[in-house]
């Protein structure tokens, strides 16, 4: 990629808004349908377990489920925004017209990512609107949420970037989508608290970073956490440190960029 001494801020911000824009035109496939795919789940667990359902974490079921399924949607959007993003220009032949501006692989990482970021993030705001409406929601800490939010949104957005670069067509995000992110999104205390299970799943649980964004989450909403606070806030900011230095290595080398 391009050495550049000083950040080009209008690239950067064309990338950013391209990407944005992206999927804005196409608001009701990216931002709608997630709103009405979270709600559902929603009413399933409302129908199949019933608001007479005991409570967790010392709060009803439903304000405890509440965080996850937010959580749940920002994780996968953030992730289908940068993955789909750079497989589809892939695919097309056109990944050239984000390479060729100078951009260095910082920047690149940057646009594209805080892009995926910011759907999440957006899905993630409506969701919780649209919940609040049925569910009985309380914030303990704003600051937790919006942390956790974002630091989760940008380490799903990293992750589907490198999928996205390491993909060669569909079927390999794909894969990517159904063996990795949704298994790590389910299993990670979405939909319970990892208190309940054996200490064996509960400690292969501690070494699943969507459970820290999810548990802190949940933390910023109904003041309860199943681990230390600040150990998932380390634990994000250290996965993300990872996840945007491999991103921006292979942006940087032209990792299956280049022809």
């Amino acid at each position: 990629m391009y050495a550049t001494s000083a950040v080009n801020w209008i690239g950067l911000w064309t990338l950013y808004t391209r990407e944005v824009r992206r999927f804005m035109k196409v608001y009701t496939q990216t931002l709608i349908a997630p709103v009405i795919t979270t709600l559902l789940f929603l009413a399933v667990f409302v129908l199949a377990i019933g608001r007479g359902r005991g409570d967790v974490a010392g709060v009803p079921f439903m304000e405890f489920l509440a965080p996850g399924l937010i959580m749940m949607a920002i994780l996968q959007n953030a992730f289908a925004n940068t993955s789909s993003s750079i497989v589809i220009a892939k695919v097309q032949g056109n990944i050239v017209d984000t390479l060729m501006p100078p951009l260095n692989a910082h920047e690149l990482t940057f646009g594209i990512v805080m892009g995926g970021a910011t759907r999440g993030m957006v899905v993630g705001m409506t969701v919780a609107v649209a919940m609040s409406l049925v569910v009985d929601m309380h914030i303990h800490n704003a600051a937790f949420i919006i942390f956790h939010g974002m630091a989760a949104a940008i380490m799903l957005a990293l992750l589907g970037a490198i999928g996205g670069i390491w993909s060669e067509k569909f079927d390999h995000i794909a894969a990517v989508t159904n063996f990795v992110v949704t298994p790590l999104s389910f299993l990670s205390g979405t939909f319970y608290s990892i208190e309940r299970l054996p200490p064996l799943f509960q400690n292969i649980a501690h070494f699943n970073p969507f459970f820290y964004a999810i548990d802190g989450f949940r933390y910023g909403f109904i003041g309860h956490s199943d681990v230390v606070p600040a150990v998932g806030v380390l634990v994000l900011i250290a996965t993300d440190t990872v996840l945007w230095f491999v991103c921006w290595r292979m942006f940087h080398t032209g990792y299956k960029l280049k022809a």
